[in-house]
């Protein structure tokens, strides 16, 4: 398979493993997938939990450990592929991660949960790629104009998350009820389009990365036939070895079903999809569970107001506290139903 250059750097396979946080896509799982060829992806949310003074300093706590996770990620690696991280809008300490991961020396940002609009402000140019997270066209073009007219950049690569990801999602919650949002390949043809004026404009090619549903090799040949050049995997990614996050997590996913996965209400402010647990249950008869502690972690939350303390649900959950615990998914848990290795699922998907 041809190498993909994604300006001026190389990548071996065109995968990326999608960013997952908390603490479930770290140096082991980013370190591995990178050292296959690929581009491995530590997600900065609250990625400093393990640090003894998280309680007290988070967002400290926050900025050591990902100076560390990247580090780590690298030596893992051996400089086969490309280390990124992913990095929420969203979060309070958004401007802050990016600018440390990229002294660091991250080989990319890739940017979503809101648009990126100051992104390029946070990444000298030259010094890391930076890509953002889209739903549809639309939003692409929004970025694209937004960094062109007062940056003088352009996105080096895009990730395209359809409605059937994991996560947060960038869709209306009633779309996603009602499956009115659209297909990963429908959407994908119009992005692929959208993004061609900016490669004549500039000169390069800015690669379109497609997630969300994508399982198996079939999946990925159909969308690099519809003009991508690449993929996004992240739940199946999950059930490896690598996966940084513990086995009783794993175990949750690889037992959950197709009907146990619900849309669900993040504080955050965006829907997201996950697996009916516990939590949810109590959510659902509730309405709310307020947080006994802060941990700075989202620019809109009001602990007073907040259903619940996203951050504390997302710790539980890496850690395998099953009952208290958001378990996060793509929609093709269902069908996640063995442990594996990333080179054994890299190769399995045809890399």
């Amino acid at each position: 398979m041809a190498l993909l250059t994604i300006h001026g750097k190389e990548i071996k396979i065109p995968l990326i493993q999608g960013g997952m946080g908390v603490g479930v896509s770290l140096e082991k799982l980013a370190g591995a997938v990178a050292g296959c060829g690929g581009i491995g992806c530590i997600s900065t949310a609250d990625c400093g939990y393990r640090e003894d003074d998280f309680m007290k300093n988070p967002e400290e706590a926050n900025l050591r450990a990902l100076k560390e996770e990247i580090r780590k990620a690298k030596e893992i690696s051996h400089g086969m592929g490309l280390i990124a991280i992913n990095a929420m809008v969203a979060t309070q300490q958004y401007a802050e991660a990016v600018k440390t991961a990229v002294k660091s020396g991250v080989d990319a940002v890739i940017s979503g949960a809101g648009l990126p609009l100051d992104l390029p402000e946070h990444v000298p140019e030259g010094e890391a790629l930076i890509a953002p997270i889209v739903s549809s066209d639309r939003a692409f073009n929004v970025i694209a104009r937004s960094w062109e007219r007062h940056y003088h950049r352009y996105p080096d690569f895009v990730v395209l998350e359809g409605p059937k990801a994991g996560g947060h999602l960038g869709f209306k919650e009633k779309e996603l009820l009602e499956g009115t949002c659209g297909s990963v390949t429908d959407i994908l043809k119009k992005l692929v389009e959208a993004v061609k004026p900016y490669e004549e404009a500039i000169g390069r090619k800015i690669p379109v990365f497609a997630a969300g549903g994508i399982w198996d090799k079939a999946d990925i040949e159909e969308v690099q036939d519809l003009g991508a050049a690449g993929v996004q995997m992240a739940t199946r990614f999950i059930a490896t070895e690598e996966c940084d996050a513990s086995q009783a997590y794993k175990d949750t996913l690889l037992n959950a079903s197709q009907d146990e996965v619900r849309i669900i209400h993040s504080p955050v402010g965006m829907p997201g999809r996950a697996v009916f647990t516990p939590l949810i249950q109590k959510l659902e008869s509730f309405g709310r569970i307020p947080p006994v502690h802060c941990s700075r972690c989202i620019k809109t939350c009001n602990p007073a107001q907040v259903p619940y303390c996203i951050t504390r649900a997302l710790i539980e959950a890496v850690k395998g506290n099953y009952e208290e615990g958001l378990f996060f998914t793509g929609d093709n848990v269902g069908r996640l139903d063995k442990m594996t290795t990333v080179p054994e699922l890299i190769r399995e998907l045809g890399f």
